[in-house]
């Protein structure tokens, strides 16, 4: 009879290793999929990463011809008669649109 129930406890200790072995195998095919995701999302992190940076020394660029085209090309003075329409509310002397531009 002892005999008998340890052969149980060895079955049940088998199915127990089997059903381990099934859930580590499950967990190595969901970490493998997880690390080539992840790797993914960080090779799209650095494409917008480097997009952006482009973008940004686009804008910057830009910017930059913009106020040196602002400097290359003196501003005229509006005539005397329409200077109140162009003037700023702080009384600035700059006509409004360039004043904008520069912001």
């Amino acid at each position: 009879e002892k005999n008998l129930k340890l052969e149980e406890k060895i079955t049940m200790l088998q199915q127990q290793n089997e059903e381990l072995r099934a859930r580590i195998e499950q967990n190595t095919v969901i970490t493998r999929q997880l690390s080539e995701e992840n790797a993914n999302l960080q090779e799209y992190v650095e494409k917008e990463v480097e997009e952006k940076k482009k973008l940004s020394r686009t804008n910057e660029e830009l910017l930059w011809k913009l106020q040196e085209g602002d400097a290359a090309s003196p501003v005229k003075p509006p005539p005397s008669s329409s200077t109140s329409f162009y003037r700023c509310s702080s009384g600035n002397s700059f006509p409004a649109k360039v004043r904008t531009l520069r912001r």
